[in-house]
């Protein structure tokens, strides 16, 4: 019997993915989520699947005694940057508790590797060098941030007290097909859906912001490759910065939206400029973006056009 693989948040826009590539590669998988933003409707035909929150350490070690898994991809996590501001509490709780939970459990049942879903965004913050590589302080400025460096953290203590290895992937802008377009950062679901439904689009303060925007299927394939190599932290982006504007008119284009650019008011908070340096992915795990932002948008915008996301 082929390994097993524990994805959490396997339902979601990320972990969907993530999944697909681990059950391409062969392996039997796993899915842990509650479904508070999955949908069930992600969930892979040929994955087990757990409805159960990372909270809930009982039910938990009930899915590591019954499935045994190998390694772990964590991709469960609350991951709204204003949100965190209003809530730190339960950024503590998902993100932080429920992690420990996870690594205490794969320390327990002998898991080999730990592969959790990071951020670059959130946890670098204005950056003076750009693109921004791991080496970079690490100052972030919402408890969204200051949760996944926190993991991070543990990540390293569970690593030198236990030797259990794990690779932190810190995710630039990821977008694709399964992104809601509901939510804080998913600026191109946003859009594209907003234009589909022929809607006005608002563009945050001038739109000359910039971000790392990385293809949903690489980030799977980042997590596929670190469960084989690597160990340690890892940018997963293109270190190509695109402006908002940008992403504006390219997803006009390909929707045929004929309304004028509209804009709003800046958010409070927003990093100017995101941009990540993949190097190091590139050297240790032989990971690099291969989808272009171009090609990506156009294979988002068929996903689309052929599905009705829910909220």
């Amino acid at each position: 019997m082929s390994e097993c693989i524990l994805v959490t948040g396997g339902a979601g826009f990320i972990g969907s993915h993530v999944v697909e590539k681990f059950v391409e590669a062969g392996y039997r998988v796993a899915i842990v989520d509650n479904l508070s933003t999955g949908k069930r409707v992600n969930v892979h035909p040929e994955a087990a699947f757990y409805e159960v929150d990372i909270r809930d350490a009982a039910a938990l070690e009930r899915v590591f005694a019954h499935e045994r898994p190998a390694g772990i991809s964590h991709q469960a996590a609350l991951a709204n940057v204003r949100d965190s501001l209003m809530h730190p509490e339960a950024y503590a709780a998902v993100n932080v508790i429920g992690t420990l939970h996870l690594l205490k459990l794969a320390h327990q049942y002998g898991v080999k590797k730990v592969i959790m879903a990071s951020t670059g965004g959130a946890i670098y913050g204005d950056q003076t060098i750009l693109p921004t590589h791991e080496e970079c302080p690490a100052h972030p400025l919402d408890p969204y941030g200051v949760s996944k460096l926190a993991c991070e953290h543990y990540l390293f203590s569970f690593r030198h007290n236990y030797g259990l290895d794990y690779c932190a992937l810190r995710y630039g802008n990821v977008y694709g097909p399964r992104q809601n377009p509901y939510g804080e950062a998913a600026v191109v679901a946003i859009y594209t859906q907003k234009m589909l439904n022929g809607e006005a689009v608002v563009i945050n303060g001038d739109g000359k912001q910039q971000r790392d925007f990385v293809y949903a299927g690489d980030v799977a394939r980042a997590n596929l490759l670190a469960l084989r190599w690597g160990s340690g932290i890892y940018n997963i982006g293109t270190g190509i910065p695109t402006d908002i504007n940008t992403v504006f008119r390219s997803v006009a284009r390909l929707t045929k939206y004929s309304q004028a650019e509209n804009h709003g008011p800046q958010k409070p908070g927003e990093v100017r400029v995101s941009c990540l340096d993949s190097g190091k992915a590139n050297r240790e795990l032989q990971w690099n973006a291969e989808v272009s932002l171009e090609d990506g948008l156009a294979q988002t915008m068929a996903w689309y056009r052929e599905s009705s996301p829910v909220a």
